[in-house]
């Protein structure tokens, strides 16, 4: 039996979560249709619970989203899944994850990219995310705190980018760091309590092709080329073809 010590503020024992994550990760995940193994795996090994408030704790592999504070959710675990699945990453690559709130995603991320650069906008939850990371020994994440939509030039070019919060459209300053290959994952649509989740794929320094994926519901996207800045294109026209 785990002494009271190693038990969550719930009164679970370490052992009932894992149990609860496996449950997850074969019923939530991968019976509806997620088979990346490398998604799989690091899903199954992420300790999900550690990334909610105490309140929500034995709530954690439920099938849906939770509330982690500043008006902000951690996603449902199936959504999490299917985002970063749809970046195909087959590991060691460079990953821009837009809107860390509890840091569960860029966990996931990096037990299978080589680098995560994770943006948060609100500075309480970076500074939470920061300290959760640290506390599980993830070192290839660097949580920044500022405006996601404009994304982190300096690391660019990204293999991968995946956006946790639905925009009008996919901001010209993301496209512009997707190396030449890569794949963008991002909720998009005009109505903010409901948006198409899109992946774009840079076929060339030029080109870029959009799939839709699926129905989803996010937190919108703020920033200066998130929601308020619809209309706003600084950037050079690049062409987009729609698949």
């Amino acid at each position: 039996m785990a002494s009271p010590e190693s038990r969550h503020s719930t009164g679970r024992a370490p052992n009932d979560f894992a149990a609860q994550r496996a449950r997850m990760v074969d019923e939530q995940i991968r019976a509806r249709g997620v088979r990346d193994p490398l998604v799989l795996a690091s899903i199954a090994k992420v300790p999900r619970e550690v990334f909610v408030p105490d309140l929500t704790r034995a709530h954690a592999y439920d099938d849906s989203p939770l509330p982690i504070g500043s008006d902000q959710t951690i996603s449902q675990p199936y959504i999490v899944a299917v985002m970063i699945a749809a970046l195909t990453l087959k590991g060691g690559e460079r990953v821009l994850d837009v809107g860390t709130g509890s840091g569960y995603a860029a966990a996931v991320l990096a037990g299978i990219a080589s680098e995560v650069i994770s943006i948060e906008r609100l500075a309480p939850l970076a500074e939470r995310a920061r300290a959760t990371l640290a506390s599980l020994g993830i070192r290839n994440v660097e949580v920044r705190q500022g405006d996601g939509s404009r994304g982190c030039p300096e690391h660019a070019p990204y293999d991968a980018i995946v956006v946790a919060a639905g925009g009008p459209q996919v901001p010209e300053s993301l496209k512009a760091q997707l190396a030449v290959g890569g794949r963008l994952v991002m909720p998009v649509g005009t109505d903010q309590l409901a948006q198409k989740l899109l992946r774009v794929t840079r076929a060339s320094e030029t080109e870029l092709s959009v799939e839709t994926l699926t129905d989803v519901r996010f937190v919108p996207l703020i920033g200066a080329e998130g929601w308020g800045a619809a209309d706003r294109n600084d950037a050079a026209p690049i062409r987009t073809r729609r698949t």
